[in-house]
C-alpha cells in the first residue's frame, strides 16, 4: 500500500476513534434543559359563577340578601345615601365605578340601590381571593352576585363584557384593591375600557366611613353602629373620540368631586370643581400613621331639615 494510501485510512481511523470517544453511548443528550422546547403550564379554571344569574338563585339572593344580609348589616352600622334621583334618568346596564376602603364598600353600595337596579347588578370580585376555595364562591355569588375578575392568569367562566352584555350592570372598583390608610389609590382603566367598548354610561359612587367602620385586617364591624356615607354621581358616558386613557382621569375625578361633596357641600364642591381645586383624593404626603387616624374617624350625617312649604307643593 502506499504511502498517501495509509495515510487515508490511518486519518479515516482517528476520525472514528474521535466520533466513539465524543459519543454519549446510551446516555442522555448534551441538549442543556434550557433549549428544550418550552410548554405553557396548564392554566387552571376559576370557579363559575354563572349559576348565580339564573333564576333560582336570583330567588334564593332576594331572600338572602332581605331576610338575612340587611337586618344584620343595619344592626351593625348607620347609613346616609344620596344622589339616588340620578339612577331615575337612565337605563341599565351601567357600570358603578367607586373607592374601595373596606368589605363593608359592597354591600353599603348594593343595599343603597332600589331594589329592580339592586337585583340586575353583579359585582367583580378578585378571583383569587373570593374564589380561591368553594365556600367562599358560593357564599359571595349568592350574596352578592359576584363573578371572579382575574388578577393572575386563570381562565375566566365569563368576563366582565360578557356580564354586561346579558344586561347586568356592574359594580367594579378600579383601585383593584382595598386601601390599606382609607385614602383613595390609583384608578386601573378597565372600567373606563369597558364602558367605551360596550357604550354603557358610568355612575360614580363615593362613600366614606367604611375604613372606620371595619378596616382591612378587622374581620367585623367595630361596635358602637359606625355611621357611613354613600353618594351617587350623575352617570359620566365617554365621548365618540375620546380614548380610554382620557376618560379614565375623568371618571377619577367625579368620585373624588362626590367624596369633597360629602365632607362639605355640594355648592362648596361645585365651586372647587369650577376652579379645579378639587382635594388630592389620595391624601396629603404625611407620616403613614397621620394618614390612618384621619381615616378612622367617622362622617357626620346630615342633620335632617325642614323644607319650606314652597318646596312641598
Amino acid at each position: 500500500m502506499s504511502t498517501p494510501s495509509k495515510g487515508l485510512v490511518r486519518g479515516g481511523i482517528d476520525d472514528v476513534r474521535q466520533v466513539a470517544r465524543g459519543w454519549r453511548w446510551g446516555r442522555r443528550s448534551q441538549v442543556p434543559r434550557s433549549a428544550e422546547e418550552f410548554v405553557p403550564p396548564a392554566k387552571s379554571t376559576v370557579f363559575p359563577s354563572d349559576w348565580s344569574r339564573r333564576r333560582p338563585a336570583m330567588a334564593a339572593r332576594e331572600v338572602a340578601q332581605k331576610a338575612a344580609l340587611q337586618p344584620l348589616f343595619r344592626s351593625q352600622v348607620r347609613t346616609q345615601v344620596d344622589g339616588l334621583d340620578v339612577l331615575e334618568r337612565i337605563e341599565g346596564p351601567v357600570i358603578f365605578v367607586a373607592n374601595h376602603a373596606s368589605h363593608l364598600d359592597t354591600p353599603l353600595i348594593l343595599l343603597s340601590l332600589p331594589d329592580e337596579w339592586r337585583r340586575r347588578t353583579a359585582v367583580a370580585a378578585a378571583a383569587d381571593y373570593f374564589f380561591d376555595t368553594w365556600w367562599r364562591a358560593v357564599g359571595s355569588s349568592l350574596f352578592f352576585n359576584t363573578f371572579p375578575l382575574d388578577r393572575r392568569g386563570g381562565t375566566m367562566a365569563a368576563t366582565p363584557g360578557e356580564v354586561l352584555a346579558d344586561g347586568w350592570s356592574l359594580v367594579i372598583f378600579p383601585e383593584g384593591t382595598r386601601s390599606t390608610d382609607g385614602w383613595m389609590g390609583k384608578f386601573r382603566m378597565g372600567a373606563a375600557f369597558l364602558a367605551k367598548e360596550h357604550g354603557v354610561p358610568v355612575v360614580p359612587v363615593a362613600h366614606r366611613g367604611t375604613y372606620a367602620a371595619m378596616p382591612r385586617g378587622q374581620d367585623w364591624p367595630s361596635r358602637g353602629r359606625r355611621q357611613l356615607t354613600i353618594r351617587f354621581g350623575e352617570p359620566l358616558v365617554a365621548g365618540a373620540d375620546e380614548s380610554v386613557r382620557d376618560f379614565a382621569p375623568r371618571i377619577k375625578d367625579a368620585v373624588a368631586a362626590l367624596l369633597d361633596e360629602d365632607r362639605t357641600t355640594w355648592w362648596e364642591a361645585r365651586q372647587r370643581v369650577a376652579a379645579g381645586a378639587v382635594p388630592d383624593p389620595s391624601g396629603p404626603p404625611v407620616a403613614q400613621w397621620r394618614r390612618v387616624w384621619e381615616q378612622t374617624e367617622s362622617p357626620v350625617a346630615d342633620a335632617p331639615t325642614k323644607r319650606l312649604a314652597a318646596w312641598r307643593r
